[in-house]
């Protein structure tokens, strides 16, 4: 099974876990998944993106599986210093495959317990960072 990092932001704050899954092969950018097969019961999490083992970014308009190179100019995988810049740059498709490393997703539906409590933040913590 690959082994994926899953990084998960809810209100401005992410939190990461590491897993072994088949959950999310075939799965697109977009797509809902059950929180509950990943430990968050009662969540439901939204793919947003992700990054295949060289760190190349996935494109939600790339319908493909695997890396191509196209030529950019605006959105994910450019950075722009002047206006009128066009790059060609390497992508990865938005599927996921083996060689899909990070995934990133954002909580659209909330469980019984906070996500603080899932992940074992505790609130003194925060309360020091803050001070």
């Amino acid at each position: 099974m690959p082994e994926f990092i899953l990084t998960i932001s809810k209100d401005k704050k992410s939190y990461k876990k590491a897993i072994d899954t088949d959950l999310f092969k075939g799965k697109k950018i977009g797509d809902l998944v059950p929180g509950n097969s990943l430990g968050l019961e009662g969540y439901e999490l939204k793919i947003t993106g992700g990054s295949d083992t060289s760190g190349f970014p996935m494109r939600p308009d790339l319908k493909i599986v695997g890396r191509r190179k196209i030529l950019i100019v605006k959105g994910i995988g450019l950075r722009k210093n002047r206006k009128g810049i066009k790059r060609r740059k390497t992508v990865v498709g938005n599927q996921i495959s083996l060689n899909t490393k990070q995934i990133n997703l954002m909580v659209t539906k909330e469980g019984s317990k906070s996500i603080d409590e899932v992940f074992g933040v505790k609130q003194e913590e925060k309360n020091e960072l803050q001070s």
